[in-house]
């Protein structure tokens, strides 16, 4: 494969248009390479290619069905030994009993927010 014609500033970084960069793109994505392998035959920097890579992938992905609701979670003083219900809208419960399970709570939902 044929180095690709882009232009470098005095950095050495590489300067492309959005369309160079489509085109580059859609011949990374035809050639069946690694992004490594694509990089080192055309003369890209793998981390240049790579975030150009993540940034088309990101703009890419499907529309979320529903948007993002944020809800004010309002917790009463309890008495130490009780727990704290947490009920997802999937149905699903759990209960905190310790402080420091928060993080793990935390931690789970950031997990499941794709499917919630």
């Amino acid at each position: 494969m044929p180095k690709l014609p882009v232009t470098m500033d005095t950095k050495g970084r590489v300067r492309t248009s959005k369309a160079q960069r489509r085109v580059i793109l859609a011949q990374f994505e035809h050639s069946g390479m690694s992004a490594a392998q694509f990089a080192r035959q055309t003369g890209l920097k793998y981390s240049t290619l790579a975030a150009w890579v993540q940034r088309y992938r990101r703009t890419k992905r499907p529309e979320r069905k529903s948007p993002v609701r944020l809800l004010e979670a309002v917790v009463a003083p309890t008495s130490l030994g009780s727990a704290l219900p947490v009920r997802l809208s999937s149905g699903a419960r759990l209960e905190i009993s310790e402080v420091g399970q928060v993080p793990l709570v935390v931690a789970l939902l950031r997990a499941l927010e794709p499917s919630c």
